[in-house]
């Protein structure tokens, strides 16, 4: 109960909630390369009120059970390959919150959420916030993917982390929307698939719309959604933004593009 009350103590309530992002994250190289993309999230963490925290869920952290980083200092995690030399080289340095990861695990009630110390911060994740919070002075943590449960769990779990949003934590779901890597068109980078444009332009329309359900049982929307998400790991950040939504706030999209034929950058911002 200490770091609990040590939480409340460094994080007051406050009138406003944070705002919610899902990012589409697509290559590691994002975290290093002056692009579109990259220069979107630089806007963002420039435009935004600097949170007390960053909470991310990203598709690259998947365990059994579920777990939240609880160290002081968490690793650069270097999880990829075939890269170029300078993004291995690439430390962010953000410190951890151990009492915010306490109080986390406290407030979800639908699974045991275990403190970890031996993760860090996954290009999921880093790629990321190193663009919006370069000088890491914010501190971040990571909750990770019980890979053993669909959509709707996730979608409900996220409803408990609610509090959060008022303690001036910024909960970003970092994946992609479509995400399909055995179809990568390598020799026209620009391009897209017609199915990857009409499942990016049906998802989008369900989260304006705000028919989670459907979204939650993607599986039942057809052929492209089954080559749009091939494994669900990098749609499940997407649950757990929509499932912190509240109905009076709106949906912006940002980086709606598709690139290498099926990986969607469409990013949301809920507020």
């Amino acid at each position: 109960m200490t770091l609990i009350k040590d939480l409340q103590t460094n994080l007051p309530s406050q009138d406003e909630k944070t705002p919610l992002l899902f990012i589409g994250h697509g290559s590691p190289m994002n975290g290093i390369e002056d692009n579109e993309f990259s220069q979107q999230w630089e806007m963002l963490g420039k435009k935004m009120k600097t949170p007390a925290a960053v909470l991310c869920i990203s598709a690259h952290w998947l365990t059994h059970g579920t777990q939240i980083t609880a160290m002081e200092q968490p690793r650069t995690i270097h999880d990829f390959y075939g890269f170029p030399q300078p993004l291995f080289e690439v430390q962010y340095p953000a410190p951890g919150h151990p009492a915010l990861a306490a109080e986390a695990a406290h407030l979800v009630h639908t699974t045991k959420v275990e403190l970890d110390h031996e993760w860090g911060l996954d290009h999921g994740t880093w790629s990321v916030v190193k663009r919006m919070f370069p000088e890491a002075n914010v501190p971040v943590l990571q909750l990770s993917l019980d890979y053993a449960y669909g959509p709707k769990y996730h979608y409900e779990l996220a409803k408990e982390l609610s509090a959060l949003r008022k303690k001036g934590v910024l909960i970003i779901g970092s994946g992609n929307m479509v995400h399909n890597l055995r179809a990568l068109n390598w020799q026209q980078p620009a391009s897209s698939y017609d199915w990857a444009e009409e499942m990016n332009t049906t998802f989008k329309s369900l989260i304006t719309t705000e028919n989670h359900a459907a979204l939650q049982q993607y599986t039942s929307l057809g052929a492209g959604a089954s080559l749009a998400i091939p494994t669900p790991e990098h749609y499940l950040p997407l649950m757990y933004i929509l499932g912190l939504k509240d109905e009076q706030e709106s949906v912006a999209f940002f980086n709606d593009k598709i690139v290498m034929g099926s990986v969607s950058m469409t990013s949301v911002k809920i507020s």
